[in-house]
């Protein structure tokens, strides 16, 4: 009925060997590594249960359709269709989640956002956009901390927030490229109309079981007093930290905590981040899709805009997706812009951003 399903049979199969393992006599002796395998089963029973469910959903339809053949009901009929269209949709989104099975797609992630050209209007885009995104990881259920956040006037120069949760990485990659505000200016006191651009980075949040080799002799440590709130221990000693990566120029920051020790290791897992992003994106130069991708995060070509006046709308450019709401948008509604990304990507249709930061939209 439904094509290209998960192959519930092939995981149900890795989840056997690897229970068979933690009985082994001596499994336990490594409580790190253990404690991988359990959680690696935990993570596969939660993807093939839901096909599992699917599957006999089904086998529930086949049995009704026997049922209303045999007895020439024509009420099936109604609950046959009701059925169907309950399962489809559960096939679509299974689908979807079904590609977020990248190696770290499930993980965690770091959001980075810069404010642009444009001085107190961009810096309020930017914190516009920080806001959204919280919004969206508290519906999703995710933990959201600010790991480092360089504040201006009128808003946010830069922040990095750290979301924690499920597939994280895997939904909010999509959200990676440039974000285009046009508005009536509520800085300009003769109410003119105004274009901002705001960037935004995603990189996974790296478990142990990823390696990424930094070498010390090319790492540069700076420590320094934390700026803003944070009482007196935080800006009396220099417990914030800033790492650069010398051979890829990568800088990465951490403020937020009162101690040095608990910096030092979250700008850390920052810079791991940066570098297999950065390693996974020099790797895939090698092929032609490359080009597209990197442009899709190059200045000057945004990925979604959003109109506040004349109009009110959201349209994103690689997808064409667009909502009237602008209000729910920037509340965290993301997962319809998110869905259809995810879709597309599916489906096999072209993604790219747009080029014309002028265009009608």
């Amino acid at each position: 009925m439904f094509g290209g399903v998960f192959d519930v049979p092939a995981i149900e199969k890795i989840i056997a060997e690897k229970e068979a393992l933690s009985g082994e006599v001596g499994f336990w002796d490594n409580p790190s590594k253990a404690e991988k395998v359990m959680t690696e089963i935990k993570q596969l029973k939660s993807r093939v249960e839901p096909w599992r469910d699917l599957i006999v959903a089904v086998e529930d339809m086949e049995a009704l359709y026997e049922l209303g053949i045999e007895s020439s009901d024509d009420s099936v009929e109604v609950e046959l269709k009701t059925m169907y269209d309950r399962a489809f949709a559960e096939y679509e989104k299974l689908s979807i989640l079904n590609l977020l099975s990248g190696q770290v797609d499930r993980n965690g992630a770091f959001l980075t956002i810069h404010a642009g050209a444009g001085g107190t209007e961009a810096c309020d885009w930017a914190q516009m956009l920080c806001r959204m995104y919280t919004r969206w990881a508290e519906r999703k259920g995710y933990k959201i901390e600010t790991v480092d956040m360089l504040e201006a006037e009128g808003g946010i120069k830069s922040v990095t927030l750290q979301i924690s949760g499920d597939y994280a990485y895997g939904y909010l990659k999509s959200e990676a490229g440039i974000h285009r505000l046009v508005r009536i200016s509520p800085f300009d006191s003769n109410a003119r109309r105004h274009t901002s651009f705001t960037s935004v980075y995603v990189f996974p949040v790296l478990d142990d079981t990823i390696e990424v080799e930094i070498r010390p002799e090319d790492l540069r440590v700076d420590t320094y007093r934390a700026g803003g709130a944070g009482g007196q221990h935080v800006n009396k000693t220099d417990s914030a930290v800033r790492f650069t990566h010398i051979p890829t120029g990568i800088v990465v920051a951490c403020q937020t905590e009162r101690s040095q020790i608990m910096n030092r290791a979250t700008a850390m897992s920052m810079l791991k981040a940066r570098l297999y992003e950065h390693y996974r994106q020099e790797k895939e130069k090698e092929n032609a899709k490359f080009a597209a991708e990197k442009k899709d995060i190059s200045w000057g070509n945004q990925i979604r805009s959003y109109v506040f006046q004349p109009y009110t709308m959201v349209k994103d450019h690689r997808t064409k997706f667009e909502m009237g709401n602008i209000q729910a948008v920037m509340d965290g509604t993301l997962d319809p812009f998110i869905e259809a990304f995810l879709t597309a990507q599916w489906k096999g249709q072209p993604l790219s951003a747009s080029e014309d930061e002028d265009e009608d939209l």
